[in-house]
């Protein structure tokens, strides 16, 4: 029941003090109305012996104090959500921006959900194919499972997202699949970008975007990836669907998360960030997944750039730690053209093994899959070897497998921003460039499935 106090005491900066207050509750909706009709929203972020403390949602300049109220509206952030969310674009608080009206709610719902009962949970098992042979061949994507993309700054990871939301799709099934993006704290070009591409390639028809711009309020950038799960839950667990959910940019969301801690003069943690930023980064991750019983599945690819390229950086550390795996781009990958520019020796997807094989892609995946990791990574070492050694310290067989490593990124990595591959065209890849190697050197694969696969000499 929304309460309504005369009783502001001080604003400085966005945050008001409201005196007096009853029963207000942590993360409730505020909403400031001035006498010329004004109205401004904000949210608690703390209350103390009838105190409350409020973060505006927009600049506090030209409030008057002395002739505004505060009216503490019961709830917290709400999303309207019914069939005709998908095709829809919205801001970061889900109001529409692509001036197809308001939605029509069937729910109103809670953007900070509940978490999945981990009793309910249903083991993450079949395949989604990306078309991107780095993923799908390698590092491959699972339905209910949470793959990060760490990027860099400069790095094209805008244009891969974009091409994994265009893409992605669950094979050999007509169960309706959708893609919730988010775009958080972005530049107004680069949000151009993203409808654009969408609307081109009418992905837009299964998608919702939710767009958080760079000059949107801290508090609204932590709104942005809440709704987007509400919306995926929805989606998965009330209509059925298999849903990916895309965010970008984590880093920025981290940002806003320590911006609003240091406004509440918390004590900082690790490189200024809140001491919690683990549990907050959980409560959006861990809310992927599949449950017992109901029929869609929540896949999330959160997508965040590290500072200064650095692995060890809080923000990449936490999320390694809460998801399974992580897909790494290369900047040297990047400088010789190669795009995506995946670096598929540290990326590592832990539930690949569960969505690969015979009746989910083919019988041959996990053995090329090892051989092709095994003959790269020996690849990497024959060339740097020959930088140091010179090319006349390497083995004949060294110099095939160096000749393999160079192949394989421009070959096998190397696709382009518009090429969509199934996982038999990507398998047939790294069939042929196997063959590069002798086939005495194929160890990790069965010979009934050289003698089926392998290409002869002259196909």
């Amino acid at each position: 029941m929304p309460r309504e106090y005369k009783t502001i005491r001080e604003v400085v900066g966005p945050l008001m003090l409201v005196d007096n207050v009853e029963n207000v509750k942590y993360d409730e909706l505020v909403k400031i109305k001035q006498s010329n009709g004004e109205e401004r929203l904000g949210k608690v972020l703390e209350v103390n012996e009838g105190k409350a403390l409020v973060q505006l949602f927009s600049s506090s300049q030209g409030l008057k104090i002395s002739d505004s109220k505060a009216t503490f509206l019961g709830h917290g952030i709400q999303l309207k959500v019914s069939k005709d969310i998908l095709g829809r674009v919205f801001d970061g608080m889900g109001r529409p921006i692509d001036g197809g009206g308001e939605i029509i709610p069937e729910q109103v719902l809670d953007i900070n959900g509940a978490p999945i009962n981990p009793v309910a949970r249903n083991y993450p098992s079949e395949f989604i194919q990306t078309g991107i042979s780095a993923i799908d061949g390698l590092n491959t994507l699972v339905r209910g499972q949470k793959l990060p993309i760490f990027s860099g700054s400069g790095l094209p990871h805008a244009k891969l997202a974009a091409q994994i939301a265009r893409q992605a799709k669950v094979r050999g099934s007509n169960e309706p699949f959708a893609v919730v993006f988010a775009a958080i704290g972005i530049t107004f070009e680069e949000s151009h970008f993203f409808i654009e591409e969408f609307k081109k390639s009418g992905a837009i028809e299964r998608s919702v975007i939710f767009i958080n711009l760079a000059d949107d309020p801290a508090i609204e950038r932590i709104a942005t990836p809440r709704m987007a799960i509400t919306c995926a839950e929805y989606l998965a667990f009330e209509l059925g669907m298999h849903v990916l959910v895309i965010l970008t940019d984590i880093t920025n969301y981290a940002e806003a998360l320590r911006e609003v801690s240091a406004a509440r003069k918390e004590v900082p943690g690790r490189r200024g960030y809140p001491g919690y930023m683990y549990t907050d980064l959980a409560s959006l991750y861990e809310r992927a997944g599949r449950i017992k019983g109901k029929k869609g599945s929540i896949t999330q690819i959160p997508i965040l750039t590290m500072p200064e390229d650095d692995k060890t950086h809080p923000i990449p550390d936490l999320t390694g730690y809460i998801t399974e795996g992580q897909i790494i781009l290369s900047r040297e990958l990047n400088m010789k053209g190669i795009f995506p520019p995946i670096d598929v020796l540290p990326s590592l997807s832990r539930l690949k093994d569960k969505g690969i094989g015979e009746g989910k892609t083919r019988e041959d995946h996990s053995e090329t899959m090892n051989q092709l990791f095994a003959a790269y990574a020996r690849g990497k070492e024959a060339k740097e070897l020959s930088v140091i050694l010179g090319e006349a310290a390497l083995s004949d067989v060294d110099k095939l497998y160096a000749e393999f490593a160079t192949k394989f990124e421009e070959v096998y990595v190397n696709q382009g921003n518009y090429t969509d591959r199934s996982i038999e065209e990507t398998l047939d890849i790294g069939w042929k460039l196997l063959t590069i190697l002798p086939t005495t050197e194929l160890k990790r694969i069965s010979l009934a499935n050289i003698e089926k696969y392998l290409p002869k000499v002259g196909e």
